[in-house]
Parts: structure tokens; C-alpha cells; sequence
């Protein structure tokens, strides 16, 4: 493999030298460009590698652990399932280890786009996924039943552990229509499944179950709507689901170019200040009989819906069951998102819906009290950040829940162990009449320990806890803003932290159940990622007698990397006070002393980091594309930026589009001065999203900075833009009308140059999130203004551009631009 790299790279020095093409020396027509951005295509292809990702674990009965993992494999298209064995020993077996395919490599995964559903495509927008495949999978640890969605539809096998054969799925049938997404095997039967039942008009039937909101998915990460109670008690089996009632939601339409008789998509879209989905927890109930039918299947209704519990509550963010299946935990949030609950529902608050098919309830199963406890309460001055840091421990009070919980009450986000009451109704209510009979909204918090301390931030996505030593992993920013680390604190000494992880590299990484391998992948500024297995072992119960063992290398970095490639990282103090990290790319033929036109690639809003320590792939192919051609590429994370802690982030509270460009101008100043080659009089701005929306307020406030602005899918105007979102950051606009006022381009407009060739708009069509909307009331307010514009539009584009026809064609226009006008 080593060898296999050099080789291609010095191939790529040879084809660099001989190639004339990719000199800078001379403008090129449109087709040369064209056949420049394929060979580019071709060349940065070496920046591919295998990233493993989404792993599970699970024990074979012979002693090995299999690791199951997604990836693409290099130099492939499509994402797909694979999984390496780790042998009973304590010993390392090798350097390498080999992986190998779970599924049948002529399995049908389909690369075409074309063969997806729209609900698959917008659940990867959502997601933000980038390859075609298989992008989610359930194993059922003791049977090994696999099931995955692809090509919308639902597949299963059953892996047996006996054999490395690959294996090939058989398809579920179902008797609904539509897509089948986010598919989870029940945890104590793997026979059962549980599919949403799709393809009806929205216009029509505005409910849905199992499915969160456009808002959930997007703004708050949330994605599955649905979850199974963890254990099975008298054979009976529980989910508990989300109703969403879309109603009040408006309906937008969106044409469909490809279709021949004016078809359109609909959408529903809560745009700031209007009104938002509703969402209902329910509960389904039923048994198997002997055949494994679904019998005495009943529905269950909150006694009192959770807005007539907490009349404030806005968004339900989170969701879930307790380890012992015994309670249902919500965290509930308000419309300013500044205050947020964690509850406890005791099941006995379900009582019988209308009965399906007629059967027999199983109300009996659902006894005692009602309850509903608030465990937790915060609050925050600018927004709460929604993580998933919540772990519920064993107590030995049937009365009272220990959890380990996570807040930015210092500032920045660190970690907590609580433990709260939970009230008993003194006289037994078994059938309450109203909600005050048994719900307790203040929290009754009995300790509360603070595990993690400092001006750094833990990541709020995962924790692991190893429950004999009582020691809690988690990743966090402890060493550097710029790389994630992972750390161990013990519950016994709280505050005491010890990193496991090397600094220089940033790290993903994934533990098994018990705590007993880990897996890393790491990279940094100049290594590519390698992916390394770990064995875990315990010399007693403190952070020191945790001791990490390599195993071996499922994938290993290649040895070198033209240094073209590696971008440099520079810190600066900006007039405020604020330490900030910047990122350059050279001009690959670069020479000292000559200055050299620049590309101000931004982002600049919130929940985005752009500058860490990790190796800049593919998916920074275009920041590679323009270094190639002979432009520096700088990046820079503003204040409002992610990983910095709170007030950090709140220097853009009600004032997006202000403070976040004024540091980005800041620091492009200092870098141009301390580095020489940067040329000031030819920088251009160039983002999407909210990069495209800065983009364009750069070009308006900072004309004599930039030249020249390339705005992708912008947000013209925040009351467009969607609730959760907007409303978070720049509250609600009848709360914040100069903020919105300020932020706005289209109150602007008069100041964008009356040059010719200063601005390109790219947009797609069909983009459901930035609607084109935002782009056609930009233009109508241009032309009104009497201001020049270019636009580029993508009729079968969404948020992102995901065809290759249509990023080559925007990859050349971009060149082009640049060239002609830069």
C-alpha cells in the first residue's frame, strides 16, 4: 500500500511538470477549463481514503469481537457495510487488520440517484451525507440479524459469526407503500420491525408518525422518531412514537424540471415567526402469538398531552426510555430556546386510544401512579445547546435516578453527576382528573457533582461509561480548540481528567459495550486519517490504571503527503481581545516574494468549525482545486463559530451578519501583512449557505475588500429562513425587527457595486432548505436597483449539489469567474 502512494504521487509530480494545462500562466477557454477541473478531479482523487465510520460491536461465541463499520472503500462510489474480527488474545496479531465485505459485492446498492426516493435524498440532506449506498444499519447483537434501508426499501441477513462468506440480503416485504427509513430491531426480539407508513398527499393528511419534523431533523440532529422499550415484560412489547401534526405548518412548491406535466414537490416549511409542527408521544402496545403474529395490538395516549403539561414547550428534542424500560424521558424545550426540562413519564400516564383490529388492551400491564417528574432544569442567557449527554446509572432508591447530564452554566459545556427524586403520590392516584394531581415540575435535585472543569468544552455527542470502575470516557477540547481528544474522569474523583489520546492528531472514536476496545480514527493537518484498534484494560479503579494496547490498524496513513496539500494554521488576537484560528493554502506552484490572488472561503456562522487540526480531504476538494490553479485559499472561524463555548458563540445573538465579518476582514489583514503573498487588491469572498449569505453581505459592506463574490444558496432575508434556526440566534422577528432589519441583504441592495462581473449567484432549484426564494427576491431587488448580478442555476439541485454533472459545471464556473474577473 505504502509503496502503491509514492508511486501515485510521483506520478502526480510528473503529470504536474508535463501538464500544461493546470498552469496558471494563461487563461483558458470554457472547454479548457472543463477538461482542467476532470483532470483535477483525477489528480486530488489521491486525497481519497478509507474513513470507517457508524461501528458496532459484537461478540462471536468463540471469544472474537467483530467490528462492523460503513466506509467507501478507496477509490470507490458507494458506501457499504464491512467488518474486521479481533482474536481472544492479549496479544497484538499483526500491524494490518484485514477487513472484509459483509454483503455480496454484486448486491445492488445502486449508484444513480435516480433510484432513490425523495425521502431517502432528504433524509441525507438532513444528515448531511455525501456517497450513495448504505448510510445506516441495526445488528441485533445475540442472533446477528442485520437490517439496512437502500434503494427504498428494507433488506435483512443474518450474519452467523461461523463463516467470513459474504452474505446476501433478502428484501422485507411490507405492505406499505413509500420510503422505509430509520429501521431499528426490536432489543429483545429481532423478529419484529416497525416501518412508517408513507406516500400520502400532504396537503391532504398533514399527520405523520415516526418521523420528526423538517425542523427536528435539521436544527436539532434528531432523525428517528420512534423507540423501542429496551426490555419486554410478559411478552408484552412497547414502542413509543411521535405524532407530528404538520396542519399550521405553510406548504410550499417547488417545480420539478425533470417532469413533463409541471409536477411539483411540496414541503412543509415553518418560516421564522410562523407556526411550528405539533408533536404527540404516543404508545403501541401488542403481543406475539405462537406463529410470532401480531396480536392484541392496542394504541395509547398521553393522559394529558405534554402541551398541557408544560403550556410553554415548544420542541421535544429528545427522547428516550430509561435502562430498566420502567420510565420515558423528554427533554423539552421553549420557542426562545432558553429554557429546556428534563422529564420522567411514568407509563401509567398511557391510557387506551381507540382499540386496533378490535383487540384486548393490555392496560393491566400498565400499572401504578401517573407520574411526571422534572429531573432537570436549564437555562441559558443566549440559546441552550441541544446535546446527547445523558446517561441514567443504577440506583438502589426505587425513589430517586442518578444520571450523568451536561450544561454550559460556566460557559462551557462540561459534565455533571445528578441525582434527583422522584415524588410518590401520597394518596395513590390511579386515575387523575387533572394534571396537578401528579406532576412535579421542580426538579427535586438531591446532588449534583461536577466531573469536568475549565475554559474548554466537552463534545456533546457521545459518552461511555465502564460501570464496575465507574470511569466515564468522553471527547472534549481540553488541549486546543482546533482538536478533539478523548478523555477519562472517574466518577469516585471527580475533576480528576486524563487524556488517553496523543496531542498533535484529532480524534474520532468508539468504544464496545463494556468499555473493553476502543477504536480511533485520527488525523491532523498533514497525515491522513488512520483508523487503529485499542484494548482496554484496567489495573484498578482510577483514571491512571487505564491502560490502552494497540491491536493493529484497520486503515494506515499513507507515509507522506505533498506538502500542496497541507494547509498552515495560524492564531491571532483580534482587536477584541479574541484569540482566532486561520487556515492557508498555498498556491501550489508557489513562489517567494510574488502575491498571489486570494480566495476568502467562508462559513462564519454558528454550530461550524471550518480551521481544526485534521487532514483536509476530499472534502475540501474545491479549497484544493483553487490552490491547484494558483489562488491562496484562506479560511478563517469568526467569533459565533463552533467549540469555543457559549459566549463565544453568543457574539452573534440578534445580530447575524455583523461581528462575524468584521473578524473575518480583521484577520485576512494580519495574514496578508505577516505572510506578503497575499494580494489585497485581488481577494474575492466565496461561501454557501450561510457562507453564501456572508458572501454576499462582504461584498456589500466590504466593497473595496473584495473584489469580487461568489454566494452559493444564500439566505437573503432571515424571516425566509426556518424557525428553529433563526429564531435562536436572532429570536423571534416581532421580539428583534432591527436585528432582522441589519441581517437582511435585501435592505441593501443600493450598496452592491454598479460594476459589472463583481457578483455570481449559485443556486439549486429545488433547494428545500435555503428555498430559491431567497435568491428570486434577491434578483427582482437587483433589478430594481438597476445592479449588475450573474446567476448560475441548477434545476435538479437541492441544498447541496449532489450529481457530478452538476458539480463539474460548477466547479468550471467558478474557475471561469475567478479567471475572467479576479
Amino acid at each position: 500500500m505504502e509503496v502503491e502512494v509514492r508511486e501515485s504521487e510521483q506520478e502526480l509530480v510528473q503529470e504536474k511538470s508535463d501538464k500544461n494545462i493546470v498552469s496558471k500562466d494563461k487563461k483558458l477557454s470554457w472547454s479548457e477549463l472543463r477538461a482542467l477541473v476532470s483532470e483535477l478531479r483525477r489528480q486530488l482523487s489521491n486525497l481519497s481514503t478509507m474513513v470507517p465510520t457508524s461501528f458496532t460491536f459484537r461478540t462471536l461465541q468463540d471469544g472474537r469481537t467483530r467490528i462492523y463499520f460503513l466506509s467507501t472503500p478507496q477509490n470507490g462510489w458507494e458506501t457499504t457495510l464491512l467488518f474486521t474480527d479481533i482474536p481472544n488474545t492479549n496479544q497484538p496479531t499483526s500491524l494490518r487488520l484485514q477487513w472484509q465485505y459483509v454483503l455480496e459485492s454484486n448486491f445492488p446498492c445502486l449508484s444513480s440517484g435516480n433510484r432513490y426516493s425523495r425521502e431517502e435524498q432528504l433524509l441525507w440532506e438532513r444528515k448531511r451525507l455525501t456517497t450513495w449506498g448504505i448510510n445506516s444499519y441495526e445488528i441485533h447483537e445475540n442472533s446477528g440479524k442485520i437490517v439496512f434501508p437502500a434503494s427504498s426499501s428494507l433488506f435483512q441477513c443474518v450474519d452467523s459469526g461461523f463463516t467470513n462468506g459474504q452474505l446476501f440480503p433478502t428484501k422485507l416485504r411490507m405492505t406499505s407503500s413509500g420510503a422505509k427509513l430509520n429501521p431499528q430491531i426490536c432489543p429483545s426480539n429481532p423478529e419484529i420491525t416497525y416501518a412508517h407508513k408513507g406516500g400520502r398527499n400532504l396537503a391532504d393528511d398533514p399527520l405523520s408518525a415516526g418521523v420528526p419534523s423538517y425542523v427536528m431533523q435539521e436544527e436539532f440532529c434528531r432523525y428517528q422518531g420512534y423507540w423501542w422499550q429496551p426490555v419486554s415484560v410478559g411478552g408484552v412489547y412497547r414502542i413509543l412514537y411521535e405524532e407530528v401534526d404538520d396542519g399550521e405548518v405553510k406548504l410550499f412548491c417547488f417545480p420539478l424540471s425533470q417532469s413533463d406535466n409541471g409536477d411539483v414537490e411540496e414541503f412543509r416549511f415553518p418560516r421564522a415567526g410562523c407556526d411550528n409542527s405539533k408533536s404527540y408521544l404516543k404508545l403501541v402496545e401488542f403481543k406475539l402469538n405462537d406463529h410470532l403474529q401480531i396480536v392484541d395490538l392496542c394504541l395509547l395516549d398521553l393522559q394529558f398531552s405534554l402541551k398541557v403539561l408544560f403550556p410553554w414547550m415548544e420542541y421535544m428534542v429528545r427522547v428516550g426510555w430509561t435502562p430498566d424500560g420502567e420510565y420515558i424521558w423528554v427533554q423539552l424545550l421553549d420557542r426562545k430556546q432558553q429554557h429546556l426540562e428534563l422529564v420522567l413519564l411514568s407509563l401509567s400516564n398511557f391510557t387506551q386510544d381507540l382499540p386496533y383490529f378490535n383487540s384486548t388492551c393490555n392496560m393491566n400491564n400498565l400499572t401504578g401512579s401517573p407520574i411526571v417528574q422534572v429531573i432537570y432544569t436549564q437555562e441559558s442567557q443566549y440559546w441552550v445547546n441541544v446535546h446527547d449527554l445523558l446517561s441514567f446509572l443504577p440506583s438502589e432508591d426505587h425513589n430517586e435516578v442518578n444520571f450523568i447530564w451536561a450544561n454550559e452554566d460556566t460557559g462551557y459545556r462540561h459534565l455533571y453527576l445528578v441525582t434527583a427524586q422522584i415524588s410518590s403520590i401520597a394518596n395513590g392516584v390511579s386515575e387523575a382528573s387533572q394534571p396537578t394531581d401528579y406532576v412535579f415540575l421542580a426538579p427535586k435535585i438531591t446532588s449534583k457533582v461536577q466531573l469536568t472543569s475549565g475554559d474548554w468544552e466537552v463534545m456533546g455527542q457521545d459518552i461511555w461509561i465502564e460501570p464496575e470502575k465507574q470511569l466515564v470516557y468522553f471527547m472534549g477540547l481540553r488541549e486546543s480548540p482546533l482538536e478533539k481528544h478523548l478523555y477519562v474522569v472517574s466518577l469516585k474523583r471527580p475533576d480528576e481528567i486524563r487524556l488517553l489520546t496523543r496531542p498533535g492528531y484529532s480524534y474520532v472514536v468508539e468504544f464496545n459495550r463494556d468499555c473493553s476496545l476502543l477504536v480511533t480514527l485520527y488525523s491532523n493537518i498533514r497525515k491522513p486519517p488512520a483508523c487503529q484498534v485499542f484494548r482496554v484494560d484496567y489495573n484498578d479503579w482510577t483514571v491512571e490504571g487505564v491502560k490502552l494496547t494497540p491491536f493493529g490498524y484497520l486503515v494506515e496513513s499513507p507515509t507522506s503527503v505533498l506538502e500542496c496539500y497541507s494547509p498552515d494554521l495560524y492564531t491571532h488576537k483580534i482587536s477584541s481581545g479574541h484569540i482566532l484560528h486561520a487556515m492557508v493554502f498555498k498556491p501550489h506552484y508557489f513562489e517567494p516574494g510574488k502575491k498571489y490572488p486570494t480566495i476568502l472561503n467562508v462559513y462564519g456562522g454558528p454550530e461550524v468549525q471550518l480551521v481544526s487540526n485534521t487532514f483536509k480531504g476530499m472534502r475540501q476538494l474545491r479549497m484544493h482545486m483553487l490552490a491547484a490553479r494558483g489562488y491562496c485559499v484562506v479560511a478563517i472561524d469568526s467569533r459565533g463559530s463552533f467549540h469555543r463555548g457559549i459566549q463565544f458563540e453568543g457574539y452573534i445573538k440578534g445580530k447575524m451578519g455583523t461581528v462575524e465579518l468584521k473578524d473575518q476582514v480583521e484577520v485576512l489583514t494580519w495574514l496578508a501583512n505577516k505572510l506578503g503573498y497575499i494580494d489585497l487588491d485581488r481577494v474575492a469572498i466565496h461561501g454557501w449557505s450561510y457562507g453564501g449569505y456572508l458572501s454576499l453581505m462582504g461584498l456589500i459592506h466590504y466593497p473595496k475588500v473584495f473584489k469580487i463574490a461568489i454566494a452559493g444558496a444564500p439566505v437573503t432575508n432571515w424571516n425566509l429562513y426556518d424557525t428553529g434556526y433563526t429564531e435562536r440566534y436572532m429570536d423571534l422577528p416581532v421580539n428583534n425587527s432591527d436585528g432582522y432589519t441589519e441581517g437582511s441583504v435585501l435592505n441593501f441592495v443600493h450598496k452592491f457595486p454598479d460594476e459589472e462581473n463583481r457578483l455570481l449567484i449559485i443556486h439549486g432549484l429545488i433547494d428545500e432548505n435555503v428555498h430559491f426564494y431567497h435568491t428570486s427576491q434577491l434578483i427582482n431587488s437587483m433589478i430594481r436597483a438597476g445592479k449588475p448580478y450573474q446567476l448560475q442555476i441548477y434545476p435538479n439541485e437541492r441544498h447541496s449539489l449532489r450529481h457530478l454533472d452538476s458539480s463539474k459545471h460548477y466547479e468550471t464556473t467558478l474557475l471561469s469567474f475567478l479567471q475572467n474577473n479576479l
